[in-house]
């Protein structure tokens, strides 16, 4: 056995220890189910845990992570997590949280091929291709890439709201927003982008679906 992998399973037992010391009931409690008032869709970069990033406890946050924070129409993990989280878990807030440094982003402002995530990250250059006249306005390429970072993560809360899901639940009268963030990986504290949509009344009207 690794040292590492002896390393994670013994801070799990001092996790719980710690926490039964404080709370005896603590993971009875968890037992019982969830009620989170959040979904989270963050980037899988490790470096980014969405608990510790809003000081949430366990229960608080529902989560679903992939490179570079997409919310892509056809991927079917991302719209169960969705759905679930919105029709049965009755979330009010949904935030799209990019970071700062996103390798994915950053592979998708070059051209070279780094395998099967190639085809992921096309859709993160579709984001490119709409801004390009602004983004290539840009002269300083780090300026450049965090805007890149700022414009996927309001593409991405677009894309959410333009879902028959939420757009289902606006018409059915439950609260809830869609919201972007970013979170700077060298201070810690995230960005509030500004991007709020609460209806279907702040999309476009051609992605206003009628029910």
């Amino acid at each position: 056995m690794s040292d590492f992998y002896k390393k994670i399973l013994d801070g799990n037992k001092k996790w719980v220890e710690s926490k039964i010391s404080s709370d005896p009931e603590y993971f009875q409690r968890l037992s019982e189910g969830q009620s989170p008032p959040l979904l989270w869709i963050g980037c899988s970069d490790s470096r980014v845990p969405a608990n510790e990033v809003i000081g949430a406890q366990p229960g608080e946050v529902f989560v679903h992570r992939n490179i570079a924070n997409m919310v892509v129409h056809s991927d079917m993990n991302m719209l169960s997590v969705l759905d679930y989280a919105v029709n049965v878990l009755k979330v009010k807030h949904i935030i799209v949280c990019g970071h700062y440094g996103c390798g994915g982003v950053k592979a998708a402002m070059g051209n070279d091929s780094i395998g099967i995530i190639d085809n992921w990250i096309r859709h993160i250059k579709d984001v490119y291709r709409i801004h390009h006249a602004y983004l290539d306005s840009i002269i300083d390429e780090h300026d450049r890439f965090n805007a890149f970072v700022e414009l996927n993560v309001k593409e991405q809360v677009n894309d959410l709201a333009k879902t028959s899901i939420v757009q289902g639940a606006w018409k059915n009268g439950q609260e809830l927003c869609v919201h972007g963030w970013v979170y700077g990986l060298d201070s810690g504290i995230v960005k509030d982008l500004n991007v709020n949509l609460c209806s279907n009344n702040d999309l476009d009207t051609v992605y206003q679906l009628k029910f």
